[in-house]
């Protein structure tokens, strides 16, 4: 950590605030080597827990910097550790709760970047949210207020955005665990001034879930750094098994099958139809969920309305 980045840290923490000059000059000096390295990392979040109130440069910062930190910041990028993902979570829970609502704008991003999320780190995420939503109090950096018993439009968009993360459980789709998420909160929330979003979201997000068809699955770590390590690969051997490849895109094989274009399963639209048809477990599922509050309240006939339509 240069002594630069030292000192401006350390004044920040004398005076208890941090102005923008001094988030540009952080900026200037975090990122002299293009990297965030632990040291800095551990002073960056040292800084946050003792802001009172954090400014929007310090949070774009702050989220921006700690973001790169654990997800690119070993090979292959995007892949979170394990390591990473628990020192992550130590540091937000070094005071026993979010310190503030920019460390939940934090793990939104990181599931936003991240290609691949340590289990510990999914289910950390998922319970910050929820809580968040049902007690958390102050600004959000995506607008709006987080306020308790209601869910605003701003909380909305922050769970939509990390049900449907890259990083997320099920990437393009929300699983059984976010499902029930959703009806968690809706439950709590249920008479409260919510925002229109949130049933768009509950109505849309549970939905997925029930009749989603979603084929991605992400390489793992191991898999992709290997398949890294051989493009980083500039032997003769490896580059002339890269220019008969190249060569060969076009061309068609003794089968008749041109090289590089992938041909679209016959059976994906029968797949993508099965997902849409409601299985005895999901059916069963879904009862459980909607008896829970003694009731068919208005979530789940819009819910209900949405299956059937579809």
């Amino acid at each position: 950590m240069t002594m630069h980045f030292s000192e401006i840290a350390e004044q920040a923490l004398a005076d208890g605030a941090i102005c923008a000059d001094d988030v540009l000059a952080l900026r200037r000096a975090g990122w002299a080597n293009g990297q965030i390295d632990p040291d800095q990392a551990d002073v960056i979040f040292t800084i946050n827990h003792k802001l009172d109130h954090p400014t929007a440069e310090w949070s774009d910062f702050f989220v921006e910097a700690i973001g790169e930190y654990v997800v690119n910041q070993l090979e292959p990028r995007g892949y979170i550790t394990e390591s990473n993902g628990d020192w992550l979570i130590a540091h937000i829970e070094h005071d026993g709760r979010l310190h503030s609502i920019t460390e939940l704008e934090l793990l939104v991003r990181v599931f936003e970047k991240a290609t691949q999320v340590p289990e510990a780190l999914r289910a950390y995420a998922l319970r910050q949210v929820e809580q968040a939503v049902l007690a958390g109090e102050g600004p959000t950096r995506c607008g709006g207020e987080l306020g308790k018993g209601n869910v605003t439009e701003a909380e909305a968009r922050i769970m939509r955005r990390i049900l449907f993360a890259s990083g997320s459980e099920r990437p393009a789709g929300v699983s059984r665990r976010e499902a029930e998420l959703l009806f968690r909160i809706k439950d709590e929330t249920l008479g409260g001034a919510n925002a229109p979003e949130w049933k768009r979201l509950f109505v849309q997000g549970v939905g997925n879930y029930l009749q989603g068809f979603t084929s991605h699955s992400p390489l793992p770590r191991e898999r992709a750094m290997q398949l890294e390590s051989f493009m980083n690969d500039h032997s003769s051997s490896v580059g002339r098994f890269m220019i008969r490849a190249g060569r060969s895109i076009g061309a068609a094989n003794r089968a008749g099958v041109v090289f590089g274009r992938r041909q679209v399963p016959a059976h994906l639209e029968t797949l993508v139809e099965t997902a849409r048809q409601l299985t005895r477990d999901e059916k069963a599922w879904l009862d459980k969920r909607i008896e829970a509050n003694g009731q068919v309240d208005e979530y789940d006939q819009a819910l209900l309305d949405f299956l059937a339509e579809a």
